[in-house]
Formats: C-alpha cells, structure tokens, sequence
C-alpha cells in the first residue's frame, strides 16, 4: 500500500496504541510516539496494531504512517483512526441469582453446589455450511 517510489517508511502513533512490525513472518515490537526510527520497505512488510484498553472518547488514538524516497526525502502519509472497544463478560459467578461485573470468582471455577464460576454452553456446530 506504499506510493510508489517509497524505499522506507516510519511509524508514530499515540499512547495508547501497541504497533508490532512484522518482517518475512518475523514479529518484533517497534516504535514509540516520536521515535522517527525507519525501515526499508521490503515485501511481505507488514504494520499490526492494537490497543489495550477501551477509548475515552470515539477516535482518541490514532496511528501515522510516513513514506520516504531515495535520499530521505518524504513522499507521503497515511493515517488511521482508532477508537477502542471495551467488552466484559458478567456473570452470575458466585451462582446467587446477581450479575456482578467485577466478582473475584469471575476468573476461577469450581464444580459442585457451593462452587463458583460462570457455566457457559456453547453451540459449535455449524448452522449451515
């Protein structure tokens, strides 16, 4: 997705962003907000991100994406937008009849009628091919 003539490229991106550069198969965790380090475009380059934890507010991180040329000389820039998602699993973990969203028991289970933990049924089978 490079402009063409680009030989290298940098990454910046906010805080709250994980971004992992991924050479030939390779992951190795890069960049930082500011560091201005560059790479050499290769083939099979490839950028991921996450975030790890919910936005404050609807595109409150964002991911910048610098394209250089022979010489060091910027060609372009591509940006996106990220707004993190927060979902939780509640559970009635202690079996008493109340969905608690931060109950101690919620990451343990234990069998039995004094026991604790949520009971999931899962359907895995396929509904249609």
């Amino acid at each position: 997705a490079a402009p063409a003539g680009s030989v290298s490229f940098s990454v910046k991106h906010t805080e709250g962003v994980t971004v992992e550069l991924a050479c030939r198969g390779q992951a190795e965790v890069r960049s930082a907000p500011g560091s201005g380090t560059r790479w050499l475009l290769d083939e099979g380059t490839a950028l991921r991100f996450c975030m790890n934890k919910a936005s404050t507010e609807v595109n409150d991180n964002k991911v910048t994406v610098s394209f250089y040329g022979e010489g060091g000389q910027p060609i372009n820039q591509a940006g996106v937008f990220l707004t993190g998602i927060g979902i939780s699993l509640d559970v009635d973990a202690d079996r008493d009849g109340v969905v608690e969203k931060n109950n101690p028991n919620k990451a343990s289970w234990t069998w039995g009628p004094e026991g604790h933990g949520a009971i999931l049924l899962v359907s895995c089978d396929k509904e249609s091919p």
